[in-house]
């Protein structure tokens, strides 16, 4: 199938890169052209621009969108208004917030452009494993780029959630429970840290030990343990965690549900506080985000 891939990012590149090993036909753009070349040696087809991506692309196209959320993403949608035909599809891969997405649609509706919400989770470990993916918008239109899918996701790996908005509206959810799932996790390790036992504790081994059939194993305690194993008191990264969006508006969503969600919430205002203080549990968050989705650390001026 043919596709349009719109930012090469970590996770843009990656899905790229997954695509063209699945055999199908990808064109792409970066506002940096450097990584636009790097992908021409690997076999995709560069655009110095979004207009000669969208003449590259056959008719219905599909435009697969990953920025940042925000500003840049309307930005991106208003251009792509302007050049896109009837009956081709936008697909937004990013972490926009699921009202952007009803709102860019209901727009895109009036000039006869599909619009899907993609939310997607992997990291800069999608490339080997797979995307986990979750698909708002019409049926009709998530069954149009399901080839896509299947060669993104690993097995099982992909949902068709709703109408528009449901993709990204559980991917808020996904953000807001990870959250919650690594401040324990950092609680916890530093207690070990801290306790009578803290000095002759390997908490690599501890990570390792728990992923042997505990409760509470999972990948994030795999990461932790590759995390510990290569700095065992995370000297090297200050404690500093930030947060991209999703937590708000998953801690805000529970607010206009009246669902209590008290974990979730704290799990967010303690990415706050790491900002001003620099401690064991907020270092093992940072780490865990490098780890998963080589999100920047703040290195320790230790």
């Amino acid at each position: 199938m043919q596709v349009g891939m719109i930012g090469l990012g970590r996770m843009g590149m990656n899905m790229a890169r997954r695509l063209l090993i699945g055999g199908h036909h990808v064109v792409v753009y970066n506002r940096t052209y450097e990584k636009v070349e790097q992908m021409e040696k690997e076999g995709a087809e560069g655009s110095k621009s979004l207009e000669e991506l969208i003449q590259k692309l056959s008719m219905p196209r599909v435009v697969w969108m990953m920025y940042p959320a925000g500003e840049l993403v309307d930005e991106t949608v208003s251009i792509l208004s302007s050049l896109l035909s009837k009956g081709d599809v936008i697909v937004e891969g990013g972490n926009s917030f699921y009202k952007d997405d009803i709102r860019r649609a209901r727009m895109l509706k009036t000039l006869d452009i599909h619009y899907v919400d993609a939310g997607v989770s992997g990291g800069i470990w999608g490339l080997k494993v797979g995307y986990c993916t979750m698909i708002g918008g019409d049926e009709a239109d998530f069954k149009h780029i399901e080839p896509l899918l299947k060669t993104l996701a690993p097995p099982d790996g992909y949902l068709y959630c709703g109408s528009t908005g449901a993709g990204h509206f559980v991917k808020m959810i996904h953000n807001g429970i990870e959250y919650a799932i690594m401040e324990a996790y950092g609680e916890g390790f530093e207690l070990l840290k801290s306790s009578p036992y803290g000095e002759n504790l390997e908490l690599d081994k501890v990570a390792h030990l728990w992923n042997q059939g505990s409760v509470v194993r999972s990948w994030l305690l795999e990461l932790l343990e590759s995390a510990l194993g290569k700095d065992p008191q995370l000297e090297g990264i200050r404690g500093y965690v930030d947060d991209s969006g999703e937590g708000r508006w998953t801690v805000l969503q529970a607010v206009e549900s009246g669902v209590s969600a008290p974990v979730i919430a704290l799990s967010l205002f303690k990415r706050f506080q790491s900002r001003q203080n620099d401690l064991f549990s907020d270092k093992v968050l940072a780490a865990l985000r490098n780890e998963f989705g080589g999100h920047a650390v703040v290195e320790s001026d230790k």
